[in-house]
């Protein structure tokens, strides 16, 4: 692999994987007002690695449940994101989190992929 090993995942499990063409988290199960600030942590490792050409991939395929904090969280990093130029995607949402992204109006907000990105899964 050309990119760096992932870095192990904080109390939460979501690591954050450095490639050469993109910097991805792996978020799983449920982020809610309990799990916010792990997604909140990894995004922001996941930003300080990122850049204008290396843009950071919210691997949405396991998340079964996505609620206002983290669509907080996610607004905060988009936000903080544009400062440098770079930008977030959602790769593969499920139908739920596309449904929060369009009830808020937000879904133009981030591009969204269809598939997850490629690269290797991070353990829990």
């Amino acid at each position: 692999m050309a990119g760096q090993r992932p870095q192990p995942p904080g109390g939460n499990g979501i690591g954050v994987e450095i490639l050469e063409h993109a910097v991805t988290i792996r978020p799983t199960g449920e982020i809610d007002i309990d799990t916010a600030p792990a997604l909140h942590f990894a995004l922001s490792e996941a930003l300080a690695h990122a850049s204008v050409v290396k843009p950071v991939a919210v691997d949405c395929s396991g998340l079964t449940f996505c609620d206002s904090s983290a669509l907080n969280v996610l607004l905060a990093a988009r936000r903080a994101a544009q400062g440098t130029g770079t930008v977030i995607r959602l790769p593969a949402p499920r139908r739920r989190l596309q449904r929060l992204l369009e009830m808020t109006g937000t879904r133009s907000l981030f591009p969204v992929d269809p598939e997850p990105p490629a690269g290797r899964q991070v353990p829990e």
